[in-house]
């Protein structure tokens, strides 16, 4: 039987009637066909986001002389390794010296030893300033109208496991409840995404005893004037609010400790289950998170907008729950639209899921505090320039 006749030049039925893939499907494939590169296809595909002047040698100290194991190469075997499957030094090793037979260099010890110790002379400051320049902004033309283009920033929290060492042990104390020898260190990442490009902008990390809160506090100059916070319950507080609102950047958060507001105890109802709610400043205690200082030069009281969202679609265990928001004005931005705002929310653990899961991050591989963070920017560089590949496929 011959091939069905294409209803398009390169459009044939058989594929026409396959089911969209999902953003997940999509973002696996992707790394698929990266991890199939070799070191020099690795930095030809990721070389237009990473600037070459991160990764020249310096003037003195650490990887200042011209070896096999320089800067740059270096960064890319690392790079390499985090999107690896495998994810051992040894597999990298095999790769570089792949690299080094086809170009007829004089070929390195078949040993890890040399590529570890080039590994920790990277400082951590360049890998920071790498992951901000790897952050992919907001498009110029936002597909979300009803937030006159504003960018959204989604927060939230995970946690990773790593190789249970007396040092990484000390930094990231495993779970109370476990017998010594019987748990993993346990380590709390707070990160801000970009949520219409699903770039990761900035992250903290801490231990079993952080709160995302004050995570999210040490990620400040990540918002700018103008940005929109969106968060979950964990997030609802009238002191990080008010620190928002003085930085020009609105929140949209779920409720939380505090009781909703009715008909009675409302300032103005702007629709149903819609209205405009006076908090009063909360009173201060030693188990606060902020300073004495901080509590009083908050005001007395914020003027916050309260909406009840029904959920009416199956498969959702909450069938209702409160937003809050410093967005007033119901003509800009009606209730139904904040709503759908906030059900998009739960994009940011799909972003988390492509990390952990689709990346392999969920249990890390270093045995050393400073080697896990190296690690772990490097998850977030690779994910970022992923992610970047997939918008510029998305725009041709």
């Amino acid at each position: 039987m011959q091939n069905p006749t294409p209803l398009f030049p390169g459009f044939h039925l058989p594929t026409l009637r396959k089911k969209p893939r999902s953003a997940q499907q999509i973002m696996a494939q992707n790394l698929a066909e990266i991890k199939q590169k070799s070191l020099s296809q690795l930095s030809l595909c990721f070389s237009g986001f990473i600037a070459n002047k991160h990764l020249v040698p310096a003037g003195s100290g650490p990887l200042s002389r011209r070896r096999f194991y320089s800067k740059e190469n270096t960064f890319w075997a690392f790079l390499s390794q985090v999107l690896d499957a495998d994810g051992g030094c040894q597999e990298v090793v095999r790769k570089v010296l792949a690299v080094a037979a086809l170009k007829n260099l004089t070929m390195p010890s078949y040993s890890t030893a040399a590529y570890c110790k080039a590994r920790q002379k990277i400082q951590q400051s360049t890998l920071d300033d790498i992951l901000a320049e790897t952050s992919l902004d907001m498009p110029t033309t936002s597909a979300t109208s009803c937030l006159q283009d504003r960018r959204v920033v989604v927060v939230d929290g995970t946690g990773l496991s790593m190789p249970d060492t007396p040092e990484n042990q000390e930094v990231w104390p495993q779970q109370i409840s476990q017998k010594p020898g019987c748990g993993f260190p346990q380590a709390r990442v707070c990160a801000c995404f970009c949520l219409q490009t699903g770039s990761l902008l900035s992250y903290k990390t801490g231990n079993k005893k952080s709160s995302e809160l004050p995570l999210l506090r040490q990620q400040a100059e990540t918002f700018r004037k103008g940005d929109i916070f969106l968060g979950d319950k964990g997030f609802c507080s009238f002191y990080d609010i008010n620190n928002f609102k003085l930085r020009g950047v609105d929140s949209v958060i779920t409720l939380a400790r505090r009781t909703p507001a009715t008909d009675e105890t409302a300032i103005k109802k702007l629709g149903d289950n819609d209205y405009l709610v006076i908090w009063k400043k909360p009173v201060w205690s030693k188990k606060s998170s902020y300073s004495k200082d901080d509590w009083q030069r908050l005001p007395d009281e914020l003027m916050l907008r309260q909406i009840k969202v029904e959920v009416k679609q199956s498969g959702f265990r909450t069938k209702s729950f409160y937003i809050t928001t410093t967005l007033l004005n119901s003509e800009h931005y009606p209730a139904e639209e904040i709503a759908k705002l906030y059900f998009q929310r739960w994009d940011v653990e799909l972003f988390f899921k492509d990390i952990k899961d689709t990346m392999k991050m969920d249990i890390l591989r270093c045995k050393t505090p400073s080697m896990v963070r190296k690690e772990i920017v490097m998850f977030f560089i690779a994910y970022n320039c992923i992610r970047q590949v997939i918008c510029a496929a998305a725009k041709l």
